[in-house]
């Protein structure tokens, strides 16, 4: 994971940048995506949500790289929901110094326009609504250092 994508904090020097995504190949009767990013080595039995978008509109195929911190680059009608920072907002990798983690980066298609979610809604609860309306998910990994 280039640095421009590591947290600013936490002993972190990163320039917290959202990543450039893009995805293809999107199944019939999608009507919205879902992006998350996923720790599943944090060390806190349940791993640890780094960045939400929900509700993005079935037309987009990508998010710009940056688009978390500048809301104008954010799809129309999209919304970043709450991570574990306590934010809604992308943060950036910080795992336990001398620890390797995973990062997984996953778009979801789903069978409805919109999720019932805010910007206040847990990564769990944004989870629980995606299980129930997910077509298909394509992820990729990321680690971190």
């Amino acid at each position: 994971m280039p640095e421009r994508h590591v947290f600013k904090g936490m002993g972190y020097t990163g320039q917290n940048v959202s990543p450039h995504l893009a995805w293809n190949h999107v199944p019939i009767n999608t009507q919205s995506f879902v992006v998350t990013c996923y720790d599943p080595d944090a060390p806190t039995g349940c791993g640890w949500w780094h960045w939400i978008v929900a509700n993005i509109p079935c037309k987009i195929n990508f998010l710009l790289q940056n688009c978390s911190s500048n809301s104008s680059l954010l799809p129309k009608g999209a919304i970043q929901t709450r991570t574990d920072f306590g934010q809604s907002r992308y943060d950036g990798a910080a795992p336990p110094k001398g620890e390797s983690h995973r990062y997984i980066f996953t778009v979801h298609a789903l069978n409805v326009d919109k999720i019932a979610v805010d910007n206040n809604s847990s990564g769990a609860m944004v989870a629980f609504n995606v299980h129930f309306n997910k077509l298909e998910s394509a992820s990729i990994t990321v680690i971190y250092p």
